[in-house]
This record gives structure tokens, C-alpha cells and sequence, in this order.
């Protein structure tokens, strides 16, 4: 399995601990958000396209071919991940690109202004592009809270799942969401995003479980939980993501790395929605097991 991080919010900047393969990354280009092209049993998988077309840029400078991509991925609904998409679409003519069911044009984010009003701005997949790419992408998943976290094998050995109810409630995302300002419109009202179009990319290594989930906003350890429950008797091996902890508080941070620590997850790759700060505090808690994600990292199991 090969994984190469085609844009992140960081750049290499030195990384001595690194076990990972380090690129020359003076050619790429970091923004806010986040994709990964990923090499597993013969198949080539693309999981989200970043905010913008520089994701493709970056992969050219890699060599990474985006045409012989098979599978496409959303992790979820947000324009820092859908925003790429459409060049993804420019350069690969036949690929699937998958969405969890629920997804939609619909996601927003309280912004304040002058500190005495507020509104909402839009965050989502850019308008139109679901309805113009419709013969390219497959809605996969359920609505209902007793399938939605099944997984689905969409090539051999390769899973999306969905949130699972049942460790950590739709209400609970939602109140999580209502903290951070995030939201989604329906039927002209603004309400808290459950995140139900959020989903995991899990694939079944000789190690054990990796999953990738690029924002984790039901919480990375929670996910880990999700998984553990869709594969009975599967050790996780690792998780790759951002955690969206950057505007997170040190002691909850430190609460959520001992939590991840107890899950014995061997391998953590984070970055993006992570932010720096609770990086060092993830390092401090986990050490070798966590490792930070920039744009053209490598990693190879």
C-alpha cells in the first residue's frame, strides 16, 4: 500500500522522526484542505480533491497520473475537500467518484462581523456540480441509522462507512457542530450538521484496518469505535486524517489523544483541521505513533 498526501495545509518543513518517505516539495503547493492518492492491490484510489485545482497541479509534479485513478472519494460535503472535483473530472474520464447519501449543496458556517452580527457562509460542494457530474457520482450508504454505518466494498478490500449511531448519537454530532458554527440549510432553516455525509475509507492491509477519514468531525476516536463495530474481530491499524481540533482547548486535546492511546491504533497520520498546537500535544501523548501529514508526504506499509 502507498499513500501520497497531494495537498495539506503544511509543507515539509523537517521532520526528522519521520519513518515516512520524504519528497522534494519545492514544486507543490499547500492550501486549507486536503487529498490523497492512494496505490492498494492493483487499484488506484483518489480520496478528496482539496479546495481548489492545485491538488492536480501537485499530483502532475509528483508523478501521480490522475487518469488512472479507479475509484474517486468524498470524505464529506465541505468545499476544502469537493472543490477540486471538477478538474479531478477534467482529467479522468471514467472514474466513479463516491458520496455518502445525504450529501448535498447544503453546508454552511456562522461567520461574526465586527463582532455584533453574524451570518452564514457557504462552505459546501460548489453549486451545480452535482447536478452537472451526476452520470460520474454514486450516492452510497443510507439515510436510515441502522445501515448508514454498513460498510460498502466499492473495489476488493476497499470500504466506505458511514457514522454509527450508536457510539456516538446524530444529536451529539449535531451539538458538536452547533459549538463550532457548522450547519446545514434545509428547508430554508440553518440547522446543526449531524454530519451524516461524512464517511470513512477503510482498507483491509495485511497489518490490519487503515482507515481515512480527512476531518473526523464525529471525533477520530469515535471512528475508531464505528470501524471496530462494522469489522468484528479486525485489529485497526491506523487512521489518517484530520482530527478538527485546532480551535480544541490542551486539556481536551490531551483527553482525546489518551483515548485514542487506549484504542491501540498503531500508526496515526494527522494534519490539516489538526492544527499545530494539538499536534504537539497528539506527539507528547502518543509519540512514534503519530506523525504529521504535509503536502507530498509518502507513506508506505
Amino acid at each position: 500500500m502507498k499513500i501520497q498526501v497531494l495537498i495539506d495545509n503544511r509543507k515539509f518543513s523537517g521532520n526528522p522522526g519521520a519513518k515516512t518517505e520524504v519528497c522534494s516539495c519545492d514544486a507543490l503547493t499547500p492550501e486549507w484542505g486536503l487529498s490523497a492518492f492512494i496505490e492498494f492491490n492493483g487499484h488506484r484510489i483518489l480520496l478528496d480533491t482539496g479546495a481548489s485545482a492545485n491538488f492536480a497541479e501537485n499530483a502532475t509534479a509528483l508523478g501521480v497520473d490522475l487518469s488512472t485513478v479507479d475509484a474517486g472519494v468524498l470524505s464529506h460535503a465541505h468545499y476544502d475537500h469537493a472543490g477540486g472535483m471538477e478538474a479531478f473530472f477534467k482529467a479522468n474520464d471514467h472514474a466513479c467518484f463516491y458520496l455518502r447519501e445525504g450529501a448535498g449543496e447544503n453546508c454552511y458556517s456562522r461567520h461574526k462581523f465586527l463582532k455584533l452580527f453574524s451570518y452564514q457562509k457557504y462552505i459546501g460542494i460548489h453549486r451545480g456540480w452535482l447536478k452537472r457530474y451526476s452520470e460520474r457520482i454514486k450516492f452510497v450508504g443510507s439515510s436510515s441509522r441502522e445501515a448508514a454505518s454498513s460498510p460498502t466494498e466499492i473495489l476488493p478490500g476497499v470500504f466506505l462507512v458511514g457514522h454509527n449511531d450508536t457510539i456516538f448519537s446524530a444529536e451529539s454530532r449535531a451539538a458538536i457542530a452547533a459549538r463550532n458554527g457548522l450547519s446545514i440549510k434545509l428547508n430554508g432553516k440553518y440547522i446543526p450538521d449531524s454530519f451524516n455525509h461524512e464517511q470513512s475509507l477503510v482498507f483491509d492491509t495485511l497489518q490490519g484496518l487503515f482507515i481515512m477519514n480527512s476531518c473526523s468531525h464525529g471525533g477520530a476516536d469515535n471512528i475508531v469505535k464505528e470501524i471496530q463495530i462494522a469489522f468484528p474481530g479486525k485489529k485497526i491499524y491506523a487512521i489518517l486524517g484530520g482530527f478538527h481540533l485546532y480551535k480544541t482547548p490542551d486539556s481536551k486535546v490531551r483527553e482525546f489523544a489518551e483515548r485514542l492511546r487506549a484504542l491501540d491504533v498503531q500508526k496515526i497520520y494527522t494534519g490539516h483541521c489538526t492544527g499545530d498546537r494539538a499536534y504537539e500535544i497528539l506527539k507528547g501523548v502518543l509519540g512514534d505513533r503519530a506523525e504529521q501529514m504535509y503536502t507530498g508526504l509518502e507513506i508506505e506499509i
